[in-house]
């Protein structure tokens, strides 16, 4: 217990406060009471309603940044607004940062709302990193500042504490609070990005507080991360699917509004000749449906990530128009906070006359709905510029895990953009530094964390030129990583639906670098509507074999979005290797899952295939040529003298490659049987 005496129009007020002996739950609305006032603190508060309880407590010194891989949008949600995260990271840049040059341990508060986004997409716990510091790498520093507890997962605004060192650089300074002497990137506020403290990969997170103070600034963890329980409500039903088929005159538990700003109106032989349809028009700028029955539960259930889907018309007058139909507004909460889609994600009509079917997915949709009286629902929708008729409606809830429904995604098939139908997106990228082609694919920007070389590589008899992850000569081996940038959106934009992405790469089989590894490392996905992203288990990278030629690598990624990792304005996959392996031709192929290219890889002769065929043909003189796939990487060529005899040995000599076929020049003078191993 701490006293503090007060002289106020000559009196002496004693005033008590504790900051051992209380403990959470905390109240949302107040500071937490364990708060020491003489502690230096920075924070900011994204709806302005906490103010400094004392001078040291420096209001608004904190911002939240947002844009790239840190973008956050405003939330309204248990009766405040917060930003959330609709990336994978938050950014908070400190004015004053360098206040910290001399502080060992910086504690960090939080008040975040209490759902689904505190986890990951499989519901278990997220621990929470903070990164400290600037690129390059030497520079930085992450610090794991513990899981936050699933109790925190209870539909209300909580308070959360962690603790994290701010250790020291290699040039003897700490990570927060003083610039290193070679720091690159946008550095202003003396971290990555434009910022002074990142929270790593916490896509959906929600907050509304953050603060930065010493050691003891706010309590302990003990203290402040307690949480009150969520309310009680029925289970989840064991429904996930709701919808509405105007042209068939069919229902499943949703309905169509008609009262105050969502009115509609009903039209008949609406679309181009061949495909008309019954549907309902907007009369006004919006559409709403309600669920009934409450079919896929209820307001107090917890907000789940829905899916909805709708077929509607693209008028022919809508040309030039600039006519924008989509999801509007959602509930958050059972007590009247609310979401919106932004507008850049709504569909831009263009006077096509054809009926478009495309899909949004939402997070955290609360079922009280926006507008729909006594009905549960989903999103509202807004028609701008224009009324748009519907035909067909579906809202798809994603259950999660321990529900029986969970993993089931029955609106799969209707994409977020049904343009990579339509075949009018490109395919196929490739750079080929040893020809010096680049189409639709270039180098990665070098620096950061994945400083690149390039230089020629290969056999004497078949110099490229190739580019490899930078190692520094004389240190010992460490995963370095290098990039790629997809150009001119040669494959579609980046808000098409996750591709399904072949990759084959040609790189040099040093025999010095024979056990090596190299590939695919991370991309980034989007899950149940929320960013992240994917890693390539370390058993699926190409290991080297050392046969000192040029060979090929082939892998299949089931889910990239072209945002990239690291590298923009768009890329793919971000690769890694354990050594010095030159790379001279790298080509993505997207193998659509629909319209006129439907299931086609561009890249199939670079797969291995399971049973790849051996070839001989005679040459002039004692000499034939054996030929085999270069996409089989997994196959041993090996020789024997007689078949009677189990004497298989590897081939020693080297391989040309030939385009997407290795040759190898034999003599026919002598008996030799030949054959591909699998290894």
């Amino acid at each position: 217990m701490k006293l503090r005496f007060i002289l106020a129009a000559g009196f002496a007020v004693l005033w008590t406060f504790h900051t051992e002996a209380q403990e959470g739950p905390f109240d949302p609305e107040q500071w937490p009471p364990t708060i020491n006032l003489e502690k230096r603190v920075h924070f900011v508060v994204t709806d302005e309603g906490l103010e400094a309880p004392s001078g040291n407590w420096l209001a608004n010194e904190l911002r939240i940044l947002t844009g790239g891989d840190q973008q956050t949008e405003p939330i309204t949600i248990g009766g405040h607004t917060g930003r959330k995260a609709t990336s994978v990271t938050i950014n908070v840049a400190d004015k004053s940062w360098r206040d910290w040059a001399e502080t060992e341990t910086i504690d960090i508060l939080l008040q975040v709302y209490g759902d689904a986004g505190l986890y990951d997409a499989q519901g278990a716990l997220r621990g929470v990193d903070f990164l400290l510091g600037t690129v390059p790498p030497q520079f930085l520093s992450v610090q794991n500042g513990g899981p936050i507890p699933l109790e925190a997962k209870n539909g209300r605004w909580n308070w959360v504490l962690f603790r994290i060192t701010n250790g020291i650089r290699p040039d003897g300074n700490r990570f927060v609070g003083s610039l290193a002497e070679g720091a690159t990137g946008f550095t202003e506020f003396g971290g990555v990005n434009g910022g002074t403290i990142r929270l790593q990969v916490i896509p959906n997170l929600i907050v509304r507080v953050v603060a930065f103070g010493e050691q003891g600034a706010f309590g302990e963890r003990e203290q402040i991360n307690l949480f009150l329980p969520a309310d009680t409500c029925d289970p989840e039903p064991i429904t996930n699917l709701v919808g509405l088929d105007i042209q068939a005159g069919t229902t499943n538990h949703l309905e169509v509004l008609n009262d105050g700003d969502q009115t509609v109106v009903a039209v008949e032989n609406i679309g181009p000749l061949g495909d008309q349809r019954r549907a309902v028009k907007t009369t006004g700028q919006y559409l709403n449906l309600g669920i009934t029955d409450a079919f896929l539960g209820a307001p107090c259930n917890e907000p789940r990530t829905m899916r909805v889907c709708l077929d509607f018309y693209d008028a022919p007058e809508f040309g030039g128009s600039s006519v924008v139909f989509g999801p509007d507004s959602y509930a958050t909460d059972a007590v009247g906070g609310t979401a919106s889609l932004p507008v850049s994600q709504l569909q831009t009509l263009a006077g096509t006359g054809r009926w478009i079917r495309r899909s949004w997915t939402l997070p955290a949709v609360n079922l009280k709905g926006v507008g729909t009286g006594a009905f549960t629902g989903g999103p509202r929708f807004v028609a701008q510029g224009g009324a748009v008729a519907v035909s067909r409606v579906e809202f798809e809830v994603y259950r999660t895990a321990g529900h029986p429904l969970a993993g089931q995604n029955l609106l799969a098939e209707c994409y977020v953009d049904p343009a990579i139908c339509d075949g009018g997106y490109g395919d196929y990228v490739e750079l080929d530094l040893g020809q010096d082609l680049k189409n639709g694919l270039d180098l990665g920007t070098s620096g950061f964390d994945q400083e690149m070389v390039v230089a020629e590589a290969g056999p004497d008899n078949d110099r490229r030129l190739a580019v490899r992850a930078a190692q520094e000569d004389g240190t010992p081996p460490a995963d370095t990583t290098f990039n790629f940038a997809i150009t001119g959106q040669a494959l579609g934009p980046s808000t098409q639906d996750n591709a399904r992405l072949a990759v084959c790469a040609t790189y040099y089989d040093d025999p010095a670098l024979a056990g090596q590894t190299f590939g695919p490392q991370v991309w980034a996905t989007e899950v149940t509507g929320g960013p992240t992203y994917a890693f390539l288990p370390a058993v699926g990278y190409e290991r080297l074999r050392g046969t000192g030629g040029w060979r090929t690598a082939y892998w299949e990624l089931p889910d990239v979005k072209f945002t990239g990792v690291n590298q923009g304005p768009q890329a793919g996959p971000r690769f890694i290797s354990s050594g010095k392996v030159f790379v001279t031709r790298v080509r993505y192929a997207v193998i659509r899952p629909c319209g006129p290219r439907a299931s086609q890889n561009l890249l199939a002769v670079c797969k291995p295939s399971e049973t790849p065929q051996l070839a001989i043909s005679p040459e002039p003189g004692r000499v034939a040529a054996l030929s085999w796939p270069a996409a089989a990487q997994a196959f041993l060529l090996e020789r024997t003298a007689s078949l009677s005899v189990s004497d298989w040995q590897p081939v020693a000599d080297v391989a040309a490659l030939d385009g997407d076929t290795y040759r190898l020049r034999v003599r026919t003078d002598t008996t030799s049987f030949y054959r591909l191993r699998g290894e």
